[in-house]
């Protein structure tokens, strides 16, 4: 049987932390990372309910998609907030991850299964992000120093480019140079201006590997003074929040919203908007993500989709003439914590994963 760290590394592969929101509070929450799963429980939110059927159904580790312990707490005792589940779950030994805005945005999160499941086709990022800063070295070196130059660059963490490694670029040429005094050239002579053949030797490299790869550089060069430049490169994009993209054909916003609640499994929906206008382009965010409607609003979309709103932004959506469908936050995450235990099972044989039969979403409509 896997362990925690194991199934957290697997977890952490698919929705990586370091792309969650600075706010967030994610990873390995609770518990001792080298105990071994058998059993595990997705599920929204970690409530009393779903602590109890963790315990009593001999769960070893709970996917929760909303942290425990979101913000600090002073005080953990039996029966009174946090303590009522995070004390029965450390008794009984269940670990607990969350993965939340990092499985809301990443490939095959939430945002997608959304899109998915509504026929959304063509989805980008609604709020792009930046990728990480790179940085381009190029350094001239000699034939005899082009293997090992290179050896230790790649060594050093350089030369990495999307899933390859040990990437570069290498262009013949001459160089020139003049040894003054209290110089000791490796090749030719001091006084006097010499040529030399030489490989100007490129890769790229993130920032944090910057320092380490000059140092490797350096102590792998055969010349006193090695002649390098370091180029900032422009970033790229590299994922994002929330999705944008299109039906396969024109419909009205309010046969959007039957879709919407027969698909995600809501009780009731709510719209902002003319029922009877036609819409295509589709903004979807999960949850409560109101703060993307200017988003929204920037990319041309008809309607956007999201689980709950403040009042005053569905006014400002209806005055910007964008179509607002709400079917609440538990539908809009739900069906995806239900999947997200399909994938568990699947990437850990011999694991019997749910998604929790005790949550219910705290809202009901009278």
């Amino acid at each position: 049987m896997p362990t925690v760290a194991e199934i957290a590394a697997g977890l952490e592969k698919f929705a990586p932390t370091r792309t969650a929101a600075d706010w967030d509070n994610v990873g390995l929450l609770l518990g001792d990372p080298a105990d071994r799963v058998e059993r595990v429980v997705t599920c929204l939110t970690v409530t009393a309910d779903v602590a109890d059927e963790a315990v009593a159904e001999r769960v070893n580790l709970i996917v929760s998609h909303h942290p425990i312990l979101f913000r600090g707490v002073k005080q953990l005792t039996a029966g009174r907030g946090d303590g009522r589940v995070v004390l029965p779950l450390a008794r009984a030994g269940v670990a607990v991850y969350s993965p939340h805005t990092a499985f809301d945005n990443c490939p095959g999160g939430i945002n997608d299964i959304l899109c998915r499941r509504l026929g959304v086709r063509n989805a980008d990022p609604l709020r792009p992000r930046e990728g990480p800063r790179e940085y381009k070295l190029a350094v001239y070196v000699p034939d005899a120093d082009l293997a090992k130059v290179s050896d230790a660059l790649f060594e050093s963490g350089a030369g990495v480019i999307g899933k390859y490694e040990q990437c570069s670029f290498r262009v013949p040429g001459k160089g020139t140079f003049f040894g003054g005094e209290g110089t000791n050239p490796t090749v030719g002579q001091k006084g006097r201006r010499e040529e030399a053949d030489e490989w100007r030797l490129e890769v790229v490299l993130a920032e944090a590997k910057v320092a380490g790869a000059v140092r490797a550089m350096r102590a792998a060069h055969s010349y006193e003074e090695p002649a390098f430049d370091i180029y900032q490169l422009k970033a790229g994009l590299s994922g994002g929040e929330g999705r944008i993209g299109e039906l396969d054909g024109v419909t009205t916003l309010g046969e959007l919203a039957g879709r919407v609640k027969t698909e995600l499994g809501a009780v009731s929906v709510q719209a902002v908007g003319d029922l009877s206008q036609s819409v295509r382009r589709v903004a979807v965010a999960c949850g409560a993500a109101g703060e993307f409607l200017s988003d929204s609003i920037r990319a041309k979309a008809d309607v956007f989709l999201t689980g709950e709103m403040r009042f005053h932004d569905a006014l400002t959506a209806r005055t910007a003439g964008v179509g607002v469908l709400l079917p609440g936050h538990y539908a809009t995450e739900r069906p995806a914590v239900e999947e997200l235990a399909a994938r568990l099972a699947a990437d850990h044989p011999g694991v019997t994963a749910w998604a929790s039969r005790r949550e219910r979403d705290p809202l009901t409509s009278v």
